[in-house]
């Protein structure tokens, strides 16, 4: 799914009302029809609203809102921040039309003395600013929103939370923290962890936008949904054998971390590789074996960590290598070694990310199309400290077209940074996948992906996609405080077969 910016949206709120054709007032009417929808069914014991507007847009859709809500019999309360010039044209025929509903009370806001608690028990609906605001709020407008965030009413917003911007950094701005948002576009702010405490639970609602905006409006970000992943899979031939799905190497472990060599091994597998080889110091041999008979084992010289690769990498169709490999000086010259001498797509994590943030002249000599998965840390390490996540976002990109790499910060929302196209939020996942061994797995799926001759940005996609939707199978099944990362390999069977089998 595309997101769009708040420029874009506008251009798209304009496209419709020309091509369909419609009336502004009207497709606001459509618009408020959706949300009193939602709110009828999500809030139906509820008999009281509380409803905060602005004078533009975003207030016209909260002053129709209370208008449906009237209708249908509910106590409502309508609260204008009020600064002394008119609202825009479909604000003040709402506000006309809500004349005619004298139970209807409005109340105008002009300064803090104006500010009334909130009915214990009421619904607030938040329209005091939408997509458009393009400066933080202060004075009055930001101690109603300070008033109405203490207050424990739940909170509904209409389009963004009020304080929120669309498509740049709110970090440490004042805004509404809203429990839902009801939204008719994708946007940017949706997907980033410094606006979580804000957005509460998102729902994007259908208002019938023009189609044929979306169809031919480049946009520089996307969504990954599942039936974009289904139409990238490659049918498994009848007579196949092991040699078509691949043979990739895995370089992890070190004393102490083979548990993330084997949790990466066991990713691997279970993404359908047709021969796997790790390369392990000489200390794991027998947990490796022990653990996975699948598969191959090359031991290193060394017994407590590694410090070589296979001479013969001709063999191998990808290669994986960071989980637990420590960073003593002999690995951080293999590392060196395998850059200069392997040229085909390459997955880094973990100790390999950290090597090359204090080792940064190997950067340059990553493979064309490689895939790196730091966390926020790792990010950090290897390129710097951002100020806020969409700083973050933007050095990803700089730095995937510089590298010319994919990039996957990892997060709730995981961003792939691309080097040649849209760079996409994954919709997979949940926070019971926040556990030491779950990025190793990903290097697994990932580099068993890449040898099974995914090109690296299908690769990227599937593989990040498919870890999410094993960890959610896991959370329905053990809860995300219950599951383990053990509990997410044996989900990816089935997460497979909801890719496979979705009909």
């Amino acid at each position: 799914m595309k997101i769009f910016s708040a420029e874009e949206i506008r251009a798209w709120d304009e496209y419709t009302i020309r091509e369909e054709p419609i009336r502004s007032i009207d497709l606001m009417e459509r618009a408020a029809a959706q949300c009193t929808s939602w709110i009828e069914e999500n809030f139906s014991a509820c008999s009281s609203f509380n409803i905060f507007c602005g004078k533009g847009n975003n207030g016209g859709d909260g002053l129709a809102i209370a208008r449906l809500l009237a209708e249908k019999g509910k106590e409502v309360q309508i609260h204008i921040l009020e600064f002394g010039f008119p609202g825009t044209d479909d604000f003040q025929q709402n506000l006309a039309r809500l004349h005619q509903y004298p139970t209807v009370q409005i109340q105008y806001i002009q300064s803090e003395n104006h500010i009334y608690p909130i009915r214990e028990g009421a619904v607030v609906i938040d329209a005091l600013y939408g997509s458009g605001l393009n400066r933080k709020l202060e004075g009055l407008s930001a101690q109603l929103v300070q008033q109405i965030n203490l207050s424990s009413n739940p909170i509904v917003s209409i389009d963004i939370p009020s304080g929120l911007f669309c498509d740049r950094s709110s970090k440490n701005n004042i805004s509404i923290e809203a429990d839902h948002t009801l939204s008719f576009t994708n946007k940017l702010a949706f997907y980033v962890a410094e606006n979580d405490s804000k957005i509460g639970e998102v729902h994007l609602l259908d208002i019938q936008l023009h189609p044929s905006f979306y169809q031919y409006t480049h946009s520089q970000f996307e969504t990954i949904e599942k039936h974009s992943i289904v139409q990238l899979l490659k049918k498994r031939n009848r007579f196949s054998h092991k040699g078509n799905f691949g043979h990739g190497l895995l370089i992890a472990g070190s004393v102490g971390k083979m548990g993330a060599a084997v949790l990466a091994a066991q990713g691997a597998l279970r993404a359908g590789i047709g021969l796997l080889t790790c390369q392990i110091p000489g200390y794991g041999y027998q947990i490796m074996q022990s653990c996975l008979p699948e598969a191959m084992v090359n031991m290193d010289s060394k017994e407590t960590h590694i410090s070589s690769f296979p001479t013969n990498l001709s063999p191998f169709n990808a290669i994986g290598i960071g989980p637990g490999i420590g960073q003593n000086s002999d690995t951080v010259g293999m590392l060196e070694s395998l850059l200069e001498k392997y040229k085909s797509p390459i997955v880094l994590d973990a100790d390999a990310l950290n090597i090359l943030s204090v080792t940064p002249i190997l950067l340059k000599k990553i493979p064309t199309h490689s895939i790196l998965t730091p966390h926020p840390g790792e990010f950090s390490r290897l390129f710097g400290t951002s100020e806020n996540d969409f700083d973050s976002i933007q050095v990803a990109i700089q730095k995937a077209k510089e590298l010319n790499v994919f990039i996957v910060l990892k997060g709730h929302h995981s961003f792939i940074a691309s080097p040649t196209g849209v760079h996409l939020f994954n919709t997979s996942g949940n926070p019971g996948m926040s556990r030491g061994g779950s990025g190793d797995v990903l290097t697994g799926i990932l580099t068993s992906l890449l040898s099974q001759g995914y090109p690296s940005d299908q690769a990227v996609k599937i593989g990040v996609y498919l870890h999410g939707l094993a960890g959610d199978i896991a959370a329905q099944e053990h809860t995300e405080q219950g599951m383990s990362v053990t509990d997410l390999i044996h989900s990816m069977g089935a997460a497979w077969k909801q890719l496979i089998f979705r009909n």
